[in-house]
């Protein structure tokens, strides 16, 4: 049962994702606006996939944390492709910063770039990654939309606590934006590199913000142990 539930799912899963790629070419050419809500369009169509095909209770936690900032960027555990689309569904038109392989598929990378989205050569000091710093500081300055960014580097199962990447402490530190973390337990219903899908409840937290201000290495710690210790109390 659980196979063919994850079959029927993931077809209209990737049926969905191409299609709204195709629909979305148009949008290319006028106001990334339009590309930011087909994207929220696209994320809906797949939270409520989930719900019909596996039974799964979504919940969201904190969303008053988000409304007590004006500007903010957001800090997530990241155990699944889901949270990618589920957080689109609350937060004002996130600007994510992904891995550069992403920007090179037809039509969908040009869709992330219509969006604001920016690339990172992981693990390395590439040319291409010594302008990163400015092209956030520039999306940040010039746009309310809140940056997104996974410190944790890639998916990993919902029960691994890898040390978070450096790169989200020098980010704290060049916008001095208050950051709201973000613990989550998706790899339960919807695991890393996994074709099945199974029933649960989701649980998506936004936890307090933690203001601008730290030294770099004191606000690492401090986000990590907060998203750690909220996974914990969800599982």
């Amino acid at each position: 049962m659980i196979f063919l539930r994850s079959f029927f799912f993931n077809i209209l899963l990737y049926a969905g994702i191409v299609s709204a790629c195709i629909i979305s070419i148009p949008f290319l050419l006028v106001k990334d606006k339009y590309m930011v809500c087909a994207g929220k369009v696209l994320s809906d169509y797949i939270v409520y996939l989930l719900k019909i095909f596996l039974n799964t209770n979504i919940e969201f936690k904190g969303l008053e944390n988000l409304k007590k900032q004006k500007k903010y960027f957001v800090a997530s555990a990241h155990q699944s492709m889901f949270e990618t689309f589920a957080l689109q569904t609350v937060l004002p038109g996130p600007i994510f910063i992904l891995k550069k392989e992403l920007m090179k598929i037809p039509i969908f990378g040009w869709c992330l770039k219509k969006i604001g989205a920016i690339d990172i050569v992981r693990e390395t000091a590439t040319k291409e990654n010594l302008s990163f710093f400015d092209k956030i500081l520039d999306k940040t300055s010039k746009s309310n939309r809140p940056l997104l960014i996974f410190p944790q580097g890639t998916r990993v199962a919902y029960k691994d606590r890898p040390d978070f990447k450096k790169g989200v402490s020098r980010i704290y530190d060049a916008i001095k934006l208050p950051c709201i973390p973000v613990a989550l337990n998706t790899g339960k219903v919807w695991p890393k590199n996994s074709f099945n899908k199974y029933p649960g409840n989701i649980t998506i937290s936004f936890l307090k913000p933690i203001q601008p201000g730290l030294e770099k290495n004191e606000f690492l710690k401090k986000l990590q142990l907060e998203i750690y210790k909220e996974i914990d109390l969800i599982d």
